[in-house]
C-alpha cells in the first residue's frame, strides 16, 4: 500500500432503481419516484480510525455495511460519511391513474346517460381522496444496494486523493531528512573543537581546585562530570541511525505515520541532549549550536507533515 495522507474528499452520485410492483398497489404507486442520492466521504487526520455517519433515518443496515467496508479500506483518520437522498424533478406526489380514469369514465357515462354536454373538471378530480398520493418511499434495501454499488468508486477517489497528497508529503520529508543529515555531518565536523574546548575548561577547573587546599576526591568528581558532558559522539550516531531508519520506512510505504512520529520524537530528544552538552561553548563550537538549531527546526517541520500520514 502506498503512503497516504489522512486528508481527502470524494463524492459519488447515483439513482435508486424503482421498487418492484406490488399486487396490492395501483400501477402508479409501483415506483419510488426516481430517487437520486449523493454520497460524500471526507477525511482528516486523527490518531485512530474515527467514523462518523450522516444518513437518512432507517439506514441502520446500510451504516453497518459502510462501516465494515471503510475499516477494510482505511487504516486511520476521522472520516465523515454523508448521504443525501432526494427525488429527481421534485416528484413529491404521484397521480393515481386508475382512480382518475375510473372517475372520468363514470363522468362521461353519466353525461351520456342523461344526454348532457359536459367535460370533467380536472381541479375537481385532483381533489378526490387518493387521486394524488405522496410518492412512495423506497425500500431501505434498495437504497442500501444502490449506495453500496457506488461507495467503492467513492472510496477509490478518496484514496487516490490521499495517495497524491501522501506522495507530496513523502517528497518533503525526504528533503527534510537530507537537511537533517547535513546538519549531523556539520556537528561531526566540528566535534573536535568541542572536545578541545572542554579540555581547556577541564584544565582550568583542575588548576582552580588544586590551588586550594587539596581535595583530590572533589577534583576527580569535577573531572569525571566534565568528561561525561564533553563528547557528543553518541548523540551523533543515534541521529544518523534514526535518519536512516526513517528513510527505510518511507521506502517500505504503507501505514507508517505512527512509526515516523515516534522516530521524530527520538530525534528531537537526541538534538536536545546535543544542544545541552554544547551550551555555553564559544568559538568554533558555536557552529554546533547553529547546526543543532537547524536539526530542531527540520524535526519540527517533519512532525507537522507526519501528523497527516496514515
Amino acid at each position: 500500500m502506498p503512503i497516504r495522507s489522512m486528508t481527502g474528499f470524494a463524492q459519488s452520485k447515483g439513482e435508486v432503481p424503482p421498487s418492484s410492483p406490488s399486487p396490492n398497489m395501483p400501477a402508479t404507486e409501483e415506483s419510488n419516484g426516481h430517487l437520486a442520492f449523493s454520497l460524500s466521504l471526507k477525511s482528516v487526520n486523527h490518531r485512530f480510525l474515527d467514523l462518523h455517519f450522516r444518513l437518512p433515518p432507517g439506514c441502520d443496515s446500510l451504516e453497518m455495511q459502510l462501516r465494515r467496508l471503510l475499516k477494510e479500506k482505511i487504516a486511520r483518520g476521522h472520516v465523515e460519511v454523508t448521504l443525501n437522498v432526494e427525488r429527481a424533478n421534485h416528484e413529491m406526489f404521484a397521480l393515481n391513474l386508475p382512480l382518475v380514469k375510473a372517475y372520468i369514465t363514470a363522468f362521461r357515462a353519466a353525461a351520456g346517460e342523461f344526454s348532457l354536454s359536459a367535460d370533467p373538471d380536472l381541479n375537481v378530480i385532483l381533489r378526490l381522496p387518493g387521486a394524488l398520493d405522496a410518492a412512495q418511499e423506497p425500500d431501505d434495501e434498495l437504497i442500501a444496494s444502490a449506495v453500496m454499488a457506488r461507495v467503492v468508486e467513492a472510496l477509490e477517489r478518496l484514496n487516490q486523493m490521499r495517495e497524491q497528497e501522501g506522495r507530496s508529503i513523502e517528497r518533503e520529508l525526504r528533503q527534510r531528512m537530507a537537511h537533517l543529515g547535513q546538519a549531523v555531518k556539520t556537528v561531526q565536523l566540528h566535534r573536535r573543537a568541542v572536545l578541545h574546548n572542554y579540555v581547556e575548561r577541564l584544565e582550568s577547573r583542575l588548576q582552580e581546585l588544586l590551588a586550594a587546599p587539596a581535595d583530590r576526591e572533589r577534583a576527580l568528581q569535577e573531572a569525571a562530570l566534565l568528561v561525561d558532558r564533553s563528547d557528543i559522539q553518541e548523540e551523533i550516531v543515534r541521529l544518523e541511525n534514526h535518519v536512516q531508519h526513517f528513510l527505510e520506512l518511507l521506502d517500505q510505504a504503507g501505514e507508517i505515520g505512527k512509526k515516523l512520529d515516534f522516530l521524530l520524537q527520538e530525534m528531537n530528544r537526541e538534538a536536545n541532549t546535543l544542544l545541552s552538552k554544547t551550551s555555553g561553548l564559544a568559538g568554533e563550537a558555536l557552529k554546533i549550536t547553529e547546526a543543532g538549531l537547524v536539526m530542531k527546526a527540520e524535526i519540527e517541520k517533519s512532525r507537522e507533515q507526519v501528523q497527516n500520514l496514515e
